[in-house]
């Protein structure tokens, strides 16, 4: 019978493991510790980890403390006619004083290593009802026998063991996850890039022959050169947007901050969409301060705000519906609020609107055109001028984007 001083150092001992192992995340370093407790615990010359490979079907070596160069990992070891397998299908440990005597001991493994296994004791590593392999202690030191003491032990050793891994093998698939969003991140960036400067050069030449073309043939031709010169511009608009998001990713959006009448910019921009508002039969009105608004900001930028957010209310405003601008000063901040009576947003999408690319119609059936880039293109530039933008929204009865900015953005 052990001693029961031995006893309570062991099971202390596991409670300290039971930290270390909880507070490794990297795989290898992890399964490597394990074993090397394992043999200690269970006074053994050797211990090996083998996990189920989902694919295979097969158990495979994760970790051996006598296997340094690594030998048994090329060594997959059957379910059926192993004792590894038997304990991995049964969930109970299994002891074998002479490997010898036993028809189940699986005699590859030894013939390619030259590693000798005499005795062995293996215990399921189990979460819940889920088995992800086993746990062996390998040959008993001076030639004892494993004895129901080791079991438990390292059976508690297990449980705790088998957390600690799928802990670490979710922390490493998401990692390995994050990076690979992170590399098709980074590569749709480069094509935005290449698409957006090689698409600029024969878009200008389209434009210009457009033009050039109009003047000589005249009204003749007018209708047809009009529709080419309005899908150039449009196709010019989505190229300039692309840009303008990436230079934002990364950091290249400069300002060039100006004093200027926010309150004309404001007045000029509704101008430009009123046409179009009054084709779809929408009420386009502004409420704005009587006297001019002098803001420090980029101009040009925006303008790219202001043509966003009433391109989009306008876009999705049913006829008969109204689009509401209005702006405010308060403080040192001004507030600029674009509402509309559109087709509104779900709660759920929200929170998304913003993110590049998003967008809330599915791209086979949508009625309304965009690449999904203007909401998130205005949440930079806003961003970059020191200020912020949210949403509310109420589906079915309209929007309301709100765009808080500072009266003098923060120096570049």
């Amino acid at each position: 019978m052990i001693d029961p001083k031995v006893k309570l150092q062991r099971l202390e001992r596991i409670l300290e493991i039971s930290r270390e192992l909880t507070s490794t995340v990297s795989l290898e370093p992890l399964l490597h510790q394990i074993v090397e407790v394992a043999a200690e615990l269970s006074g053994s010359q050797a211990a090996s980890i083998l996990l189920l490979d989902t694919r295979s079907g097969e158990l495979r070596f994760r970790a051996a403390n006598d296997d340094p160069a690594g030998q048994l990992r090329d060594i997959p070891v059957p379910v059926e006619n192993s004792i590894a397998g038997a304990v991995l299908v049964s969930g109970k440990p299994a002891v074998v004083s002479d490997t010898r005597a036993e028809p189940r001991h699986y005699q590859v493994v030894g013939k390619r290593t030259g590693l000798e296994t005499n005795s062995l004791l293996a215990v399921p590593l189990q979460i819940k009802d889920r088995r992800i392999g086993v746990l062996e202690a390998i040959n008993k030191q001076a030639g004892g026998t494993f004895d129901q003491e080791n079991v438990e032990i390292l059976t508690t050793l297990a449980a705790q063991a088998a957390v600690a891994i799928e802990n670490a093998q979710l922390v490493g698939a998401l990692q390995a996850a994050y990076e690979r969003l992170e590399e098709l991140d980074q590569l749709k960036s480069n094509v935005i890039a290449i698409a957006s400067h090689e698409l600029r050069t024969p878009l200008g030449l389209i434009l210009g022959y457009a033009t050039l073309l109009q003047e000589q043939l005249g009204e003749a031709a007018k209708p047809q050169l009009d529709a080419v010169s309005r899908a150039a511009l449009r196709l010019k608009y989505i190229i300039e947007t692309m840009l303008n998001m990436r230079y934002l990713e990364t950091g290249q959006m400069e300002l060039s901050p100006t004093c200027f009448d926010l309150r004309a910019e404001i007045k000029e921009a509704c101008n430009d969409y009123r046409t179009i508002a009054q084709a779809k039969e929408l009420v386009l009105e502004t409420d704005l301060p009587d006297v001019e608004t002098l803001t420090q900001a980029d101009r040009e930028k925006m303008r790219i705000v202001l043509d966003n957010l009433i391109s989009n209310a306008v876009k999705f405003t049913p006829s008969g519906g109204q689009v509401r601008v209005a702006m405010r000063r308060r403080d040192d901040e001004i507030e600029l609020t674009v509402t509309d009576t559109g087709i509104g947003i779900a709660p759920q999408e929200l929170e998304r609107i913003f993110d590049r690319f998003y967008q809330i119609e599915d791209h086979m059936t949508r009625r309304h055109g965009g690449v999904g880039l203007g909401l998130s293109t205005v949440k930079g530039l806003v961003e970059l001028h020191g200020g912020r933008v949210w949403a509310e929204s109420v589906p079915g009865r309209g929007s309301r984007f709100i765009v808080i900015l500072p009266a003098r953005p923060p120096q570049p």
